[in-house]
């Protein structure tokens, strides 16, 4: 008689039908007590960010400023989502920063100093990412070498390949008139587009959502409170329209966050709809059982190796085209560890299994606004630097306690 409460209270919330407000208030009370916190200390910071800097300098929250965290994010946010999936196996990649100079350089040399088309200057970038990436698969997987070991190696290596591809004159500007200055650094949705986006992306979250709770019924499988998905819906578009219509009072959503934001949602789709998906979790949560229940973990490790340096190549090559050029401080000054910082920041465990796609948006947009939050006041950028480590140190503590946490309720 004594175990069947410990047993109800370790019950899966998602198999409890939740017919109320206060039976769901009920469920989300007891995922935040077993370290369930999903995205809400993440949430919670930024709301407080937000609103100091803007008590201390209210044009942190103009659409200027808005716009201008947006596009200079998107590069480095690409290359965070990148390291959310290797992040998401256990292991770590500390060689995108060179790595994403290196392919801007390449890609750069390919098209001012060759005369070759910005098409195949991009198309090499991507390549030469995508071939590092395996490179470092294979040493995983085949030689046994640690992420942390050819990783820190790759960060010295493609720094000093970077100086040899730039040369003696060591930056290289890109033409204004190219597709990637103007997509990068001058692009930006027009009004209606940006309203169509906003519809589309409401209609797939709540076609997506009823094919859910469908399919879940077919399955004889509770749902969650219909009023709270119907709700979460109407916020979801309501906060898109708003921010849409505040942002083009200035120049409007960025051409290269709207890249970034359909790669998010693309990666999101993938990890958690295909089988792929599914192996990287697993693969992260215990290789060993990963490995017994058939899963081909070598060949799990050489695809997101790989696609973290291909995204590694793209960030690189958007910063190339947001700044108009490529130098011999392209992927440096720390990069790499923002990156990393980023995507830990957003919710992505440092112990693997645990994390999303959206990790690498929210992280990066914390950290964005920051640095224009502490520029916007005149703060040095050492107190930048101490603050970025506060900060990432946070976020490790909150996901080492909500580990515990999971460990001590049976959920983890």
């Amino acid at each position: 008689m004594t175990d069947e409460p410990a047993a109800g209270a370790l019950r899966d919330e998602r198999l409890i039908e939740q017919r109320s407000a206060a039976a769901t208030l009920s469920a989300f009370w007891n995922r935040l007590k077993g370290g369930e916190l999903g995205n809400l200390p993440v949430i919670v910071g930024l709301l407080v960010i937000c609103t100091v800097f803007y008590l201390i300098e209210p044009r942190f929250l103009s659409s200027y400023n808005l716009v201008s965290i947006a596009r200079f994010a998107a590069p480095t946010g690409l290359i965070s989502l990148g390291i959310v999936l290797v992040l998401l196996v256990g292991e770590i990649d500390l060689s995108v920063g060179s790595v994403s100079g290196f392919t801007a350089a390449t890609m750069a040399v390919l098209v001012v100093r060759e005369g070759q088309s910005m098409v195949l200057g991009v198309l090499a970038g991507v390549a030469v990412g995508s071939a590092i990436g395996l490179g470092f698969g294979l040493l995983r997987t085949r030689i046994g070498v640690p992420s942390f070991v050819f990783s820190l190696a790759g960060l010295l290596a493609f720094q000093g390949a970077l100086f040899f591809v730039l040369g003696d004159k060591g930056t290289v500007t890109l033409p204004n008139d190219s597709w990637l200055v103007q997509f990068a650094k001058f692009g930006y949705l027009a009004d209606s587009t940006a309203y169509l986006l906003v519809v589309v992306i409401v209609a797939i979250y709540v076609g997506t959502g009823l094919l859910g709770r469908a399919r879940r019924q077919r399955a004889g499988l509770p749902n969650s409170w219909l009023p709270l998905f119907v709700a979460k819906a109407v916020v979801l578009g309501g906060g898109l329209l708003f921010l849409t219509y505040y942002l083009h009072i200035d120049r409007g959503w960025p051409k290269v966050w709207a890249l970034f934001a359909l790669l998010v949602v693309l990666v999101d789709l993938v990890l958690r709809r295909t089988r792929w998906g599914r192996h990287v979790y697993a693969l992260g949560g215990n290789e060993e059982a990963a490995r017994r229940s058939g899963i081909k973990v070598n060949r799990m490790y050489v695809s997101v190796f790989v696609l973290c340096s291909s995204f590694a190549a793209l960030g690189g090559l958007m910063a190339a085209g947001v700044l108009g050029s490529v130098s011999q401080n392209s992927g440096t000054n720390g990069l790499e560890l923002t990156a990393i910082a980023a995507a830990v920041i957003g919710g992505a465990s440092l112990f693997g299994g645990r994390g999303t796609a959206y990790a690498a948006m929210l992280g990066i947009v914390v950290l964005q606004s920051i640095e224009s939050g502490l520029n916007q006041v005149n703060v040095d950028s050492s107190v930048r630097f101490m603050t970025t480590g506060a900060v990432l140190l946070v976020a490790v503590m909150v996901d080492s306690i909500s580990r515990r946490a999971r460990a001590s309720s049976g959920r983890a």
